[in-house]
């Protein structure tokens, strides 16, 4: 099963292309930008406590087998600043 890859920072609901190097994951797959996962949440995520990483980049050739999500993900509640 492939990563969702999603759409947007679910902090600040910034765009994230699926070939964004500032996109960061949890094992779960939650997602934020560059800017959100170093300045408020200092890489661990608000939601499960686990590490935030860089999101790999699925290469083009493949994003057409395996397409990003296209389903935006915002927390009910706003990041907490750690």
């Amino acid at each position: 099963m492939a990563l969702e890859l999603r759409p947007n920072c679910e902090c600040c609901d910034r765009n994230l292309q699926p070939d964004s190097k500032e996109a960061y994951i949890c094992t779960f797959e939650c997602t934020f930008c560059l800017a959100c996962a170093t300045n408020k949440l200092r890489f661990i995520c608000p939601n499960c406590g686990g590490e935030l990483v860089r999101r790999p980049v699925r290469p083009a050739a493949k994003l057409m087998k395996s397409p990003a999500s296209t389903v935006r993900v915002i927390r009910s509640e706003p990041c907490p600043t750690r």
